[in-house]
């Protein structure tokens, strides 16, 4: 495989494939790495029925549609490619991979993604996309007359709990505490919402069903006691986790650890873009990844361009 590269995109979710395809096609010699499986979120998610054009599809579908994209342009796609050594700070920027070699390249688009956080509960790996959610806008419409709880008590998860019942029968609102850390007028509005009602100082302890998640079993933390809460699906906004701790120090990061840029998505270093859902953004949706892997490549290509002109 070739050493040299023009970019080196290191993430193969909805930015990073999409970057690809932009790059591809400006002619630029484009190698897209990913730590693990090629297509990031989208990999799990069972449905996806707001992406527009594109009737409701497996994410695994979509994923693969880019992925024939991005190679169909000629861009080298890895998989499971761990990333051993970096250095983004010179004009050449060097990214060595376990069992694959020492790339460089005069521009990395980072789109390094992340993940929603998680309680870390055996069950909640069982009943991922069979019951549990991390997306209210992707999953809501599947959960339309039935019962759910929103677990979380931050403005996302009062916020989302108000948009799940324009689908849900009801949405019971659980909470480790007492209190709500969500603004006054989000609580506000979730408490004058009919179908919405509280379980705090609640902690989750297991997710059951048969197949398909049915109930949420959580322990009152004041008095001990049990209780069993019927849903057929349960949301968790409890935060999200940017995969961006091996970037410390490499990289302008905000106090959540999400990646600063401008709005041409570069970072604070020279040659080094963000796209997608590692950096500093309120939304985060497959179509806005998308976006963001467009200007991510437009701004890298242009910067290619000056640089050949600045050589000539």
């Amino acid at each position: 495989m070739d050493t040299r590269w023009d970019v080196i995109v290191i993430g193969a979710g909805a930015a990073g494939l999409t970057a690809g395809i932009y790059l591809g096609r400006a002619r630029k010699k484009t190698l897209i790495l990913d730590h693990g499986t090629v297509g990031g979120q989208m990999i799990l998610t069972y449905a996806v029925a707001n992406y527009p054009g594109v009737p409701e599809s497996a994410g695994a579908s979509i994923v693969q549609t880019m992925r024939e994209q991005a190679e169909g342009v000629g861009c080298t796609v890895l998989g499971h490619a761990d990333v051993v050594r970096f250095d983004l700070s010179g004009p050449e920027k060097v990214v060595e991979v376990d069992d694959e070699g020492t790339f460089t390249a005069p521009v990395v688009i980072l789109a390094t993604g992340g993940v929603p956080r998680r309680l870390g509960l055996p069950s909640e790996e069982a009943f991922q996309a069979r019951g549990i959610s991390y997306c209210a806008t992707c999953d809501g419409d599947f959960f339309t007359d039935q019962d759910i709880v929103v677990i979380g008590g931050g403005n996302s998860a009062l916020e989302e709990a108000v948009s799940l019942t324009k689908y849900a029968s009801s949405v019971t609102v659980i909470h480790e505490f007492e209190e709500f850390q969500a603004q006054p007028w989000a609580v506000e509005e979730a408490r004058k919402n009919p179908k919405v009602r509280f379980l705090t100082s609640q902690e989750v302890v297991e997710f059951a069903g048969e197949g398909t998640l049915s109930a949420v079993v959580t322990r009152d933390k004041r008095t001990g006691e049990l209780l069993r809460t019927e849903a057929s699906g349960a949301f968790l906004f409890i935060g999200y986790v940017p995969n961006t701790g091996w970037l410390e120090g490499v990289v302008a990061l905000n106090e959540r650890g999400e990646i600063v840029t401008d709005e041409d998505l570069r970072t604070n270093v020279l040659g080094v873009f963000a796209a997608g859902d590692a950096r500093v953004k309120r939304y985060r949706q497959i179509t806005t990844a998308v976006a963001d892997g467009t200007v991510a490549a437009l701004s890298a290509i242009h910067y290619l361009d000056e640089l050949a002109r600045a050589a000539a």
